[in-house]
């Protein structure tokens, strides 16, 4: 989902650290080939009702997450609208011809749960990165537009659930590139390594889902650093059950820098109620 993923260090400073280690960053071996993950299990149109939990199990937000596709072309829209006032809302399209390729991603984040609002954009086929920053008040501040060179491999956070479901059990060391917005936008690589299987439950029916952890490969002068001062972003875990159409259980990990470590789920209606009844007045 939504990830998640570049939310979590989309306002670091770690590149103000690279010219002072400038001579150990040299000897950081770049990652491997930028290969898109092969699309299997194509994505479908869908609305589906995700909540968002603390670790103590209270609900922070309730979203939506709506999905259309146009031939080979998904357009995912995702919206948390949290207690607090704050707001989540990401939308991203991608190509699911043969591989899974970013087209455009749009992701805002604004309100007291995130210490850092931000609005970025990201055009894959220009190359093109422009980040608004926001006020506390979630008015737009100044834009920056960066020109950047995009790997095939590049994905959004809203593209992790989908690269997922794409993965086999075992899989290890398959990695991606993603847009994380700092002051100045940069490229980074998240890692896919598979953890075996995890029970889960169905209306009281036990079942189990496919386990992936997700790390931040932060190259570089940020990669070096990063450990040494403690802002290397914690793991990202996603869950997902197996079968002819692959379904995301859970995704755990923080949604941007600094913030507490929550779950998304799918949640459950309740109601509705029958008209005169006293629940439904």
């Amino acid at each position: 989902m939504k990830c998640s993923l570049a939310r979590w260090v989309q306002r670091t400073r770690w590149f103000q650290y690279a010219t002072s280690i400038a001579l150990v960053a040299a000897a950081v071996p770049n990652s491997g080939k930028a290969d898109p993950i092969a699309a299997h299990h194509l994505e479908g149109t869908l609305h589906g009702y995700l909540s968002i939990r603390n670790e103590a199990g209270e609900v922070l937000a309730a979203g939506d997450l709506i999905q259309v596709v146009h031939g080979d072309r998904v357009t995912a829209h995702l919206t948390f609208h949290f207690k607090d006032g704050s707001l989540d809302d990401e939308t991203t399209v991608f190509s699911q011809r043969g591989t899974f390729q970013l087209v455009n991603d749009h992701h805002v984040q604004k309100g007291p749960f995130f210490a850092h609002p931000m609005d970025m954009f990201i055009d894959a086929r220009k190359g093109e990165v422009i980040v608004r920053s926001l006020a506390k008040d979630g008015k737009s501040e100044d834009a920056k537009t960066e020109q950047m060179k995009f790997p095939p491999d590049l994905c959004s956070g809203l593209m992790v659930i989908p690269l997922a479901k794409n993965l086999s059990p075992s899989a290890s060391g398959t990695e991606v590139s993603m847009v994380v917005g700092a002051p100045k936008p940069r490229l980074v690589k998240i890692a896919f390594s598979g953890q075996g299987e995890d029970d889960f439950s169905l209306a009281g029916f036990e079942r189990k889902a496919r386990h992936f952890e997700i790390k931040f490969d932060l190259q570089g002068a940020a990669g070096v650093i990063a450990p040494l001062v403690g802002k290397q972003p914690p793991n990202i875990e996603v869950w997902i059950q197996d079968g002819e159409v692959p379904a995301f259980v859970k995704e755990e990990g923080p949604l941007s820098e600094g913030s507490q470590i929550v779950s998304i789920q799918q949640t459950g209606l309740t109601g509705p109620n029958k008209a005169g009844t006293a629940s439904g007045k």
